[in-house]
């Protein structure tokens, strides 16, 4: 018999969501931080970029892998919250670690372990609000989660200025990683811990048999039907282009970043053969089988989504790349990094970026529910994407410090329903038995467009504008645009809830 689950008070709701609180915070001290320990250990600026790549590889390995293995988990402790409980741990350990970290070498190592553990801590928090809430309360879920990632990413963000401003030292004599930073890593690590358990301690999952009935149909914890890899000839042309792609590589002397992208590609199509050879000889129902069956059998509603997500973090990658060196040079007038003048513009950047949080977590917490009631998901996703796209285009006439915070008001728009409507629509709209490996599938296209501005951006920028960096923006804006026009090609009535 169908059954329809509960309908969650703002008590639950704050449950299901809060570690997200903690887990943010770890990625907003990362992303601050990670640099300025890089340098603090001896590492020079050229190379930081390869060590950032430890970040997006990380979650396309490892974000699939948990949604897998989560979907077919129960136990006495549930079917998520072991999964990013453990996850906690580990990344609450990397945090306390990192800063006392011997050498470069140990920094890199706990980057990885950090990355990987806060992912394995994230991926089933996107499938435990579709896991527990009713589909008409998926907007509300995701938009309170959001709230959460902003103010996270505040406070992560923040903590070393706030000690400063207490009289913690921001420098050491003689190099090394300051105490700002040590403590804030402590902090990080201890409220990171502490969300988590919150969300652990107070949720209830429910069992594969209560999912199976609010779905209206029987379905065991591991019956899980795999669906088919793709055809041996598709492997075979996936090898094909990833080889193509190093060999242009080669010749051209392009970026050697771009050998990844190349082998990325061609590791996919040795997995699809791998997959299609498993499935043959009758094993159907493992690891490999299913991330690349499911890959290759996304739902329409999903590649279409797909397609907006790799415009819409292209554009987002381009901005946390480039807006610093866009503000120093065309707003506080230096393109110096060692001057005085570039290095306010820097500090700006960080309450800009505060500050486009600040605003999705507001937006998301009041605005962004009432709002996708009204006009539906996808038209609401659609308008925020739109006023992205005119934020980036405005720091093409603003000049003053102050006014850049108009601009990030429009980018805080399209941050909160950047980090909800699409996990809204897809929990809205898959099966509830695969909901982790597709959140974690899904990131995919979170993770690709990140190594691709990665690098190509950078040789588009060397060749054609190689002192003018504002093109960036206007790079971000076109591609933010065909964000919003892609996500009118997903249709409104084939969302459900």
């Amino acid at each position: 018999m169908t059954t329809e689950k509960p309908r969650q008070g703002f008590a639950g709701l704050w449950n299901i969501s809060f570690g997200f609180f903690g887990i943010q915070i770890g990625f907003a001290l990362q992303n601050a931080n990670m640099s300025r320990i890089f340098q603090s250990l001896g590492e020079s600026l050229d190379n930081l970029a390869v060590l950032w790549i430890a970040a997006p590889l990380t979650g396309l390995l490892v974000q699939p892998i948990i949604g897998h293995y989560s979907d077919r988990t129960w136990g006495r402790f549930g079917r998520r919250r072991p999964y990013f409980f453990a996850g906690a741990v580990l990344a609450a350990l990397a945090l306390i670690g990192m800063p006392n970290a011997p050498g470069l070498l140990a920094a890199a190592m706990l980057l990885w372990m950090l990355d990987a553990s806060l992912n394995i801590a994230m991926e089933p928090f996107r499938a435990f609000v579709g896991d527990m809430l009713r589909k008409d309360q998926h907007t509300a879920g995701y938009a309170l989660q959001t709230a959460f990632i902003g103010a996270g990413a505040v406070v992560g963000s923040a903590t070393p200025y706030i000690l400063d401003r207490f009289g913690v030292r921001n420098f050491q004599p003689g190099g090394g990683i300051p105490e700002t930073v040590l403590w804030s890593f402590y902090l990080g690590g201890a409220a990171l811990l502490a969300s988590v358990l919150w969300t652990v301690l107070t949720t209830r999952e429910y069992s594969p048999a209560e999912l199976a009935a609010f779905e209206g149909h029987e379905l065991g914890a591991h019956d899980v039907p795999p669906v088919p890899p793709a055809s041996t000839i598709g492997g075979v042309v996936w090898i094909a282009a990833g080889l193509v792609l190093a060999s242009i590589v080669a010749v051209l002397r392009l970026e050697k970043e771009l050998y990844l992208l190349g082998g990325l590609v061609a590791f996919y199509g040795i997995a699809r053969l791998a997959a299609g050879a498993l499935y043959a000889r009758g094993s159907r129902d493992n690891l490999l089988t299913n991330i690349v069956g499911d890959f290759s059998g996304m739902p329409p509603i999903m590649k279409r989504l797909a397609l907006t997500q790799f415009f819409t973090w292209s554009a987002l990658f381009i901005m946390w790349i480039y807006t610093t060196p866009v503000v120093a040079q065309y707003v506080y007038g230096s393109a110096d990094p060692a001057s005085e003048a570039y290095n306010q513009g820097g500090n700006w950047v960080g309450i800009m970026f505060a500050a486009y949080n600040f605003v999705a977590a507001i937006v998301a917490a009041f605005l962004l529910q009432p709002v996708a009631r009204r006009f539906g998901k996808v038209r609401t996703h659609a308008a925020a994407l739109a006023i992205g796209a005119a934020s980036f285009l405005s720091f093409f006439v603003i000049r003053t410090p102050a006014m850049l915070l108009l601009a990030e008001l429009g980018i805080g728009i399209a941050w909160a329903s950047i980090l909800a409507m699409p996990y809204a629509i897809l929990a809205s709209s898959l099966p509830q038995r695969k909901l982790g490996i597709y959140m974690g599938l899904f990131n995919v296209f979170v993770v690709v467009p990140q190594l691709l501005v990665a690098t190509i951006m950078g040789t588009i920028m060397k060749h054609f504008f190689p002192t003018e960096p504002i093109w960036t923006m206007a790079f971000a804006a076109a591609v933010m645009a065909l964000a919003a026009v892609s996500m009118l090609r997903v249709r409104e009535d084939a969302v459900e809830g």
